[in-house]
């Protein structure tokens, strides 16, 4: 079974940077799509960006220009760089592993990290 665990959250003035990662175990990391999601108090989780197996990427339209996601394989870990960040970027941040079927990403139930929390303010 795989298991997905986030890290890198914190604190962060407006502006700011900060890099999350995800480490998975289990050997169908290198083989499949991963993706970031987030999700804000009273919100509703929302895809933020994609990677599939061959480096192709998609980004939500909000953060396009200013996070981008990468994935490692040989460490079976996914990055999530994101810059210029703003007060509504303000969100817990999850990793998931899923599948493009046509132009939409369906993420596996089964896949989900704990999530790290990202807070942007001064």
């Amino acid at each position: 079974q795989v298991q997905l665990v986030e890290s890198g959250g914190g604190l962060v003035q407006p502006g700011g940077s900060l890099r999350l990662s995800c480490a998975a175990s289990g050997s169908i990391f290198s083989s499949n799509t991963m993706a970031w999601y987030r999700q804000a108090p009273g919100k509703r989780r929302e895809l933020v960006a994609t990677i599939t197996s061959g480096g192709s990427t998609n980004y939500a339209a909000p953060m396009k220009g200013r996070f981008t996601i990468s994935r490692d394989n040989a460490r079976s870990t996914l990055y999530l760089q994101m810059n210029s960040l703003k007060p509504e970027d303000t969100a817990v941040y999850y990793c998931n592993i899923g599948h493009y079927s046509g132009q939409l990403y369906y993420p596996w139930d089964n896949y989900w990290g704990q999530g790290t929390q990202v807070t942007v303010s001064s």
